[in-house]
């Protein structure tokens, strides 16, 4: 059995009122009832709340986690380690409330919290940065060897309100049971950072800006597609913003469109400007020809998410083919995958490429410091994979992909 690490939320459509359940990772809403498509775009982060108990009428405290989900990737001497990552951490630090939500996050339905959310809310107090270094120092303390490089990768970052209300002792709001010993006589006044939550949260019409036309996606896409204009929208904090996009299509009809994201950088630290250098940095078995001189070197990195074991296997395999057939005609009509990993994650991942295949091992590691990887241009390509029954497959490219590795990933 597949455990799910996605939460879900209560969710009622912004047009109709109909009720409906959420996954965190869903950015697109489409309503059972009134068929309107909503984008969902959040200020900065998500924010939920774990419903009150039916029997808990008390004047409730909300008490904030952070909550962290995504990728973990450090260099060591030995190579690159990854781990899969869910954890949560109180955003103010205090010795009377759980130190986490625990598995209530994986068990129970969220809400998202708005301005009408009934209760007191307290603010974090802990900033993000820092929450993430205390994780980041939870997983150093494990790893005996020295570490060169390390990066999160993917993450999903939220803040869950978890209820509890205040008597001679500290209620548990969701059980309705006392969690803690008799509460000192200050402990009200303690909690200075009380403040109402604001509206962090936007749902607009899923139509495209150019032409106003249905704009196309599946519900955990971050980009949609509108087929009347041939343009492709990336959702934002700040709305819709127009990607320019390419194919490298298929010679089957069976095709499965897979998104990457083709990265140009300014490398300093180490020589690797064309298709040249990559077969020299990464000691392929090739003889260097003389035109190769003249390819531009790209990353090429996955623009949507896998378990971190298949993350840098993929993203190595397509950089060393560095595809150079791009078509920049109309969106296809064959099926999509979604895009689900952000440009700017993407580009976080490229000094761990770079450490997957550079030679030899024990000399780049101890340099990885010293390079540095500043992306310039960044193209969205979907690249046609064959569909077969159990894999999506690159002949050319030599690469396969289990489709059953891409439904687990749903989870990420």
């Amino acid at each position: 059995m597949v455990r799910n690490f996605n939460l879900v939320i209560e969710h009622q459509c912004p047009q109709c009122g109909a009720p409906a359940d959420l996954k965190e990772t869903d950015r697109l809403f489409v309503c059972e009832y009134c068929r309107v498509n909503s984008c969902l775009l959040p200020r900065d982060y998500f924010r939920y709340l774990f419903p009150k108990s039916v029997s808990a009428k008390k004047n409730l405290l909300f008490f904030p986690y952070w909550r962290f989900k995504g990728m973990l990737f450090s260099c060591l001497p030995t190579g690159i380690e990854h781990r899969f990552i869910d954890l949560s951490c109180q955003a103010v630090e205090s010795a009377y409330f759980p130190t986490s939500v625990g598995l209530r996050s994986q068990a129970l339905k969220l809400q998202f919290v708005s301005p009408e959310s009934e209760g007191r809310f307290l603010q974090p107090v802990l900033p993000l940065r820092k929450a993430l270094r205390i994780y980041e120092k939870r997983f150093n303390t494990m790893m005996s060897n020295p570490t060169f490089h390390k990066v999160f990768i993917g993450e999903t970052i939220s803040l869950i309100y978890s209820p509890f209300y205040v008597g001679s002792k500290l209620y548990d709001g969701i059980l309705d049971k006392p969690i803690s010993s008799i509460l000192p006589s200050n402990f009200e006044t303690s909690l200075s950072t009380e403040k109402r939550p604001g509206q962090y949260l936007r749902f607009i019409p899923a139509l495209c800006p150019d032409c106003g036309w249905d704009l196309n996606g599946r519900a955990e896409s971050i980009v949609l597609n509108c087929l009347n204009c041939n343009s492709m929208w990336l959702s934002t904090g700040n709305g819709l913003k127009k990607l320019k996009f390419g194919y490298i299509p298929g010679k089957e009809s069976n095709n499965v469109y897979l998104p990457f994201w083709r990265i140009n950088a300014d490398i300093t630290g180490i020589k690797l400007q064309t298709y040249s250098d990559l077969v020299k940095v990464a000691n392929l078995p090739k003889a260097v020809q003389k035109n190769w001189n003249d390819i531009e070197f790209n990353f090429w990195a996955l623009a949507f998410k896998v378990r971190p074991q298949n993350f840098v296997r993929i993203a190595q395999q397509i950089t060393f083919k560095q595809p150079q057939e791009i078509s920049f005609s109309k969106i296809s009509h064959a099926d999509h995958y979604p895009v689900t990993l952000p440009m700017e994650e993407a580009a976080q991942s490229l000094k761990i490429s770079l450490a997957s295949f550079m030679k030899p091992k024990d000399f780049i590691l101890s340099e990885l410091q010293n390079i540095k990887i500043r992306p310039k241009k960044i193209l969205l390509v979907y690249i046609a994979f064959q569909e077969n029954h159990h894999e999506l497959i690159h002949s050319e490219f030599h690469v396969s992909i289990n489709k059953n590795m891409l439904s687990l990933a749903g989870n990420l």
